[in-house]
């Protein structure tokens, strides 16, 4: 297989994962073009989809690559530990991606050690967390302020709790919560021990329910026994709910088949180094998209 790989334009945090990937990668006999495009490429290699600084160049690598009707693999930042672990999916991040994860055991989930807590609110309070604008996942929304607002609005046809409005940490958004009755704007802290990490966890010990479009926190809340709101392209989604007209009596279902899918889309660098997400991912690529 052909493959083009592109790591000069990736994040700081990215430089190891891409590392070991295309290590993998050869290791399994295929043909790699690092930082240049291949000729004949059957797959491209791109991190995340937020077209913001280096990461922008991606998004004509994509274009190309889907003109042409050819995969692409997007690798990102994992959200059952972040940091630690990896998305890897084809054509997308979180549910709009094929993370070749159909088929999945219960035995994968238990090597993340993660304390899955009762379902129970904590608090009162409706955190509604916001997205960065640039990201090709925000593609069919309107500017985060107007999304924001219109949140705002639908929830408080159900429920006067109080309302705290979580921004991006790199999407500055200006909101008037002064025109809302019991809503405050609280940007996510930085968490100085860690890499690119905030205090969500925090704020969730005074939690009702967690808003989420599609990104990670819906994961984090879930996985915390907050329920949580949001569209069909979060990995959430099977879990979550859709609508706020259940606000003060949300769903709250089984979490274990969603958690054995959950973690099969994302890997610990030396699982990457090994090959096991690029043998699930080629076989995928083979049966369907190649």
């Amino acid at each position: 297989m052909n493959i083009e790989i592109w790591p000069e334009h990736g994040p700081l945090n990215s430089k190891e994962v891409f590392n070991k990937f295309i290590e993998s990668l050869r290791a399994s006999g295929e043909q790699v073009w690092v930082n240049k495009q291949a000729p004949n490429g059957d797959v491209a290699v791109i991190w995340s989809v937020l077209w913001q600084g280096r990461m922008r160049r991606y998004k004509d690598i994509r274009e190309r690559y889907k003109k042409n009707n050819k995969p692409v693999i997007v690798i990102e930042v994992g959200g059952i530990k972040r940091n630690e672990t990896w998305k890897i999916g084809i054509n997308g991040v979180n549910r709009e991606a094929d993370f070749a994860n159909e088929v999945v055991d219960g035995e994968r989930w238990k090597k993340f050690k993660v304390a899955i807590k009762p379902w129970h609110q904590t608090g009162e309070n409706i955190i509604v967390c916001g997205q960065h604008t640039n990201s090709h996942q925000w593609r069919h929304n309107p500017p985060m302020s107007k999304w924001f607002d219109q949140q705002i609005t639908e929830i408080r046809k159900y429920t006067d709790r109080p309302i705290t409005i979580r921004p991006h940490p790199r999407n500055h958004v200006i909101i008037d919560t002064g025109k809302y009755k019991d809503v405050k704007i609280v940007g996510p802290k930085r968490d100085n021990t860690t890499y690119d990490d905030t205090d969500l966890t925090e704020r969730l010990k005074s939690a009702w329910a967690l808003v989420s479009y599609s990104s990670n926190p819906a994961i984090t809340a879930a996985i915390h026994g907050i329920p949580v709101y949001v569209s069909e392209a979060s990995l959430s989604y099977d879990i979550g709910n859709t609508s706020f007209d259940n606000i003060d009596n949300p769903q709250m279902p089984d979490r274990q088949k969603w958690l054995n899918k959950l973690a099969y889309t994302e890997w610990w660098t030396e699982e990457i180094h090994q090959g096991r997400p690029w043998k699930r991912i080629k076989e995928r690529l083979e049966e369907k998209y190649l």
